[in-house]
């Protein structure tokens, strides 16, 4: 089975890097991390990934313009992309944890890692 790609956007290293190993002992993803905004159009670009994980709140770029790159761009713009942020709390979300808005898909922080991969999952499958 070929890894699907996921690319993690997010200014918290040590929120990164939590999120990448325990996606990477699934064994189903290959991760890629970016911890500067300013950077996440380049990063994108290189890796292509499957999917995108991306933080609302970041210094340079936020996530709303990092989304905005991306979705003008041609090779990027049909990549599903969950945003992550603590914008809203566990209690806005309700039980699924999960925030539908349009094509977008917001999930809160501290995010849970069964609820990221079942989002993922869904995502990558077309279902959300």
């Amino acid at each position: 089975m070929t890894k699907k790609r996921i690319l993690i956007v997010d200014d918290d290293a040590a929120l990164t890097m939590a999120v990448r190993l325990n996606l990477e002992d699934t064994e189903k993803y290959e991760v890629m991390v970016e911890n500067q905004s300013i950077h996440a159009l380049k990063t994108a670009r290189e890796f292509l990934p499957h999917l995108i994980i991306l933080d609302v709140i970041m210094p340079g770029k936020d996530g709303g313009d990092v989304l905005a790159e991306l979705k003008a761009d041609r090779a990027l713009k049909s990549v599903p992309v969950i945003m992550l942020t603590a914008l809203v709390s566990k209690s806005d979300t309700g039980s699924g944890q999960v925030v539908e808005s349009d094509k977008e898909v917001m999930l809160a922080k501290p995010v849970d890692l069964d609820v990221l991969i079942q989002c993922i999952e869904e995502r990558l499958s077309g279902q959300l």
